[in-house]
């Protein structure tokens, strides 16, 4: 069947004239409105095929399992394969086998695509044309969905698109708030709102990626200090807002949630085309999903879709579909859920740039018309009640003002099954048509289980991996700013975890280059290694300021003691004395990370304010206990020195002391040997004058002994006669004289031997005063002195972030760390 690049959606219904429809029309959108059995889901399926067929993507959003169909296509129209499709409740209710079912459906589907002339051959053209896949999102029943990737960077400038990106960055906030529960976000006055937009914007800014980790961190710890005029702290305080990244990261550790970070990203291109530039149909199935999260995800999709097709080139025609087959609460007429904002943006934008929108819904009551009024096509079916009727005139007359409501009331009301209703702004006047037969096998919605079995159909890989994307047909995106693959392995975040609030937290500098680290490290580096950048992991750093005061031993010493815990074990205490680590002086600490670096996550028990504040405590005991400084004492000379006196010092301070006592005591014990010299002295210098009388009374008696010899001699010669008892008187003079003089002389003798002996008393006396002093400056004790719990002071306790070099080559990764002794 040639169609000359037309869709073929069936036959009219008074001349049964061939209904083509130009699928550029579409780029002014298109509107299915129909209530269940309208036949809607036929058209929409009847437009998805010809849409294939003329190689034109699509993104379908399948809210109820109805558009899984899309991947029911069988060339050979075989009962084999409808078995697997049908339902086994409607054939027991036909009462038929399975089997008998398959074949009657078999014949049917044959003897209806037979009817609108469509051969098998155009069935495989279908199937052909374009590869189905069906995704669905936080479940691995088909292909999940990365959301990650939809926190990314987007790819397009912020010069000319800032009103866009902000309003990117508003629904994706509002998406992400509602999914932990906080619903009618208003962006104005919601301060988590304002918070979460400030953190997208700084980051996308700066062209760094977020993910969930680094958004849960930065809403502890913002990368901004003030929002408006006021504090980050007064506007949201810390406490309020770490329930906030409570919250989401009950999201991020729910084990349900983990699906939704597996699989492929959003990546709008990719789920459009193959690499060699073929179609592909991607169809997100989220009818598993709760209200919450599936407004979530299609916030999510939309944005995504948005920010890839302002970054292609304008066309005038039809480049991609996105099918929505139940837009009731994503488009309502007074609400504005995250998803309104992005629906109404493209369809009055989508057209520029060849992207158009076909919105289905059998609700026509609760959907925004003045949104739709930018739709240009309008497919009526058959409608459920007269209110229904009248509000979809409403709408369909704002839409298109010269339309005539009379004319248009009494077409719809006489629409049947399959009948529908085409309004088209490119057309000169609208037209009743009845759908043509779906090459698709229409079985109904599809549950989550039988997804598999429709992936396996279209020949999904299990994994649900796709191929990298090619070149886009006239696709002019900017590239992505290119990461080197030695960036991609650097692990942490980049933004740094948040330390409880009343704990400081300390940079230690990155004071050794890469190849000091390598070289204090002793680690084999490979040839291949390179440096990918700077890592921090947390440490708990404790560092005391000990005075010891003791007055008695003269004592006034201070004392650091330092401990750097690598890994704190997560309860209240520490060995401390496995981690005593070199003084760190607070002007050495860095104020800030150095750029570009990433941060290893705060586990306990650095991530708990109380137990931080118990290991505190404990580390005061530890010091009480542990320290001690020894004072050198030397109790009789009463001299004492503490740990900053050197032994040399100590010992010429003791030295001095005793000098000055020895020489006292050398100065009394002279005196006191002076005292009997004197004595000694002075009997010496009276028996020597007595001597000397002696003598002189000797000479004395000699002299007159002589005289009275010479006397005596003469007068016995002269004849006169003297006495001879004075002679003899004499003589005993004379020897009395004599005796006097020689016991003076031995008294003298034994004085001067007295003097000379007390002389040498004197020189040992104070030769034994020198060795006592000499031996007392050598009685030197020790006396231990632990301080007073009252004059430890804490000078350092926090989470300390130490530098590590992370190097990585063919063997793998190595961390070298980048602060210590050089």
């Amino acid at each position: 069947m040639d169609t000359d690049g037309k869709f073929y959606l069936g036959r009219t219904i008074e001349s049964e004239k061939t209904v083509l429809y130009d699928p550029d029309d579409l780029t002014t959108h298109a509107v299915v409105v129909g209530m269940t059995g309208s036949g809607k889901t036929g058209l929409c399926i009847d437009l998805l095929e010809e849409a294939a067929l003329n190689n034109i993507p699509a993104l379908m959003i399948d809210p109820k399992g109805d558009i899984t169909n899309a991947l029911l296509h069988f060339p050979d129209l075989l009962p084999s394969d409808f078995q697997p499709w049908i339902n086994p409740d409607e054939a027991r209710k036909d009462d038929k086998s399975i089997e008998d079912a398959a074949t009657d459906t078999a014949a049917f589907w044959k003897k209806g695509l037979a009817g609108w002339d469509i051969a098998p051959d155009r069935i495989q053209s279908l199937k052909d044309a374009a590869e189905f896949a069906i995704y669905t999102p936080g479940s691995d029943a088909g292909i999940p969905v990365n959301i990650l990737a939809s926190l990314k960077a987007p790819e397009i400038s912020w010069d000319g698109n800032s009103e866009l990106l902000r309003e990117r960055i508003s629904g994706t906030a509002i998406a992400i708030l509602g999914l932990v529960g906080l619903d009618d976000i208003d962006p104005v006055r919601s301060r988590e709102h304002i918070l979460l937009c400030n953190i997208f914007e700084t980051a996308w800014k700066e062209g760094n990626d977020l993910n969930l980790s680094e958004l849960i961190l930065q809403t502890q710890n913002p990368p901004f200090e003030k929002l408006g005029v006021f504090d980050i702290n007064t506007f949201f305080p810390e406490k309020e807002r770490f329930e906030l990244a409570m919250l989401l990261n009950n999201i991020l550790a729910s084990p349900s949630f983990q699906t939704w970070l597996e699989g492929p990203s959003l990546d709008i291109a990719n789920l459009l085309y193959t690499p060699d530039g073929s179609p592909r149909h991607s169809v997100f199935y989220i009818a598993h999903l709760t209200d919450t999260e599936r407004m979530f995800f299609v916030t999510l999709l939309y944005a995504a879709i948005e920010t890839w097709m302002r970054a292609q080139t304008g066309t005038k025609g039809l480049r991609a579909l996105v099918y929505f087959d139940e837009i009731f609460g994503y488009l309502p007429p007074v609400s504005n859920p995250p998803s309104k904002t992005l629906m109404l943006r493209m369809l009055k934008q989508a057209r520029a740039f060849g992207v158009g929108q076909v919105l289905a819904t059998q609700n026509p009551v609760d959907i925004d018309y003045k949104a739709l009024s930018n739709a240009g096509t309008w497919f009526i079916g058959k409608l459920q009640t007269d209110r229904d009727k009248e509000r979809l005139l409403d709408g369909l007359q704002g839409a298109a003002p010269d339309l005539d409501r009379r004319q248009s009331d009494k077409l719809i009301s006489a629409l049947d099954k399959r009948e529908f209703l085409l309004h088209n702004v490119h057309d000169d006047e609208a037209q009743v048509f009845k759908t043509r037969w779906a090459m698709n096998y229409l079985a109904g919605p599809m549950t989550r289980a039988q997804i598999p079995m429709l992936n396996q159909l279209a020949g999904v890989s299990k994994s649900g991996k796709l191929p990298e994307k090619g070149e886009v047909p006239s696709r002019s995106a900017k590239k992505p700013t290119s990461k080197s693959s030695a960036e991609a392995v650097l692990v942490g975040t980049s933004t740094r975890p948040a330390t409880p609030s009343d704990i400081d937290e300390y940079f230690l500098p990155n004071n050794l280059t890469l190849s000091q680290a390598t070289k204090l490290s002793e680690e084999e580096i490979p040839t291949d290694a390179q440096s990918v950048g700077l890592l921090y992991r947390p440490a708990l750093l404790a560092q005391a300021e000990i005075r010891f005061l003791q007055r008695k031993y003269n004592l006034d010493y201070e004392q650091q003691k330092t401990a750097l815990v690598l890994t704190p074990e997560r309860h209240s205490t520490a060995r401390w004395e496995e981690w005593i680590a070199t003084a760190v002086r607070p002007n050495d600490l860095d104020r800030a990370p150095a750029p570009k670096s990433t941060f290893d996550a705060l586990d306990a028990p650095l991530n708990d304010g109380k137990t931080l504040k118990s290991l505190k405590s404990d580390f005061i005991d530890w010091v009480y206990r542990d320290t001690e400084v020894a004072v050198r004492s030397n109790d009789i000379l009463k001299i004492y020195a503490g740990p900053d006196i050197s032994q040399a010092e100590f010992r010429r301070m003791c030295s001095e002391a005793a000098q000055k006592k020895r020489d006292a005591e050398i100065t009394k014990t002279a005196a006191q040997y002076d005292r009997k010299l004197d004595t000694l002295e002075g009997r010496l210098h009276r028996e020597e004058r007595e001597l000397r009388e002696d003598e002189t009374e000797l000479s004395q008696r000699k002299m007159e002994e002589i005289g009275k010899h010479a006397e005596n001699v003469i007068s016995l010669f002269s004849g006169r006669r003297r006495s001879f008892s004075t002679s003899l008187t004499k003589r005993r003079m004379t020897q009395k004289a004599k005796a006097d003089v020689e016991e003076s002389v031995e008294a003298i003798e034994e004085l001067e031997e007295q003097v000379k002996e007390l002389e040498q008393d004197l020189v040992k006396a104070i030769e034994e005063v020198k060795n006592k002093w000499s031996d007392i400056v050598d009685d030197v004790s020790e006396i231990p002195i632990q301080p007073y719990k009252k004059d430890i002071l804490i000078d350092l306790f926090g989470v300390a972030w130490m530098p590590y070099h992370v190097v990585k080559s063919e063997s793998g990764t190595l961390e070298l760390p980048g602060y210590g002794n050089k």
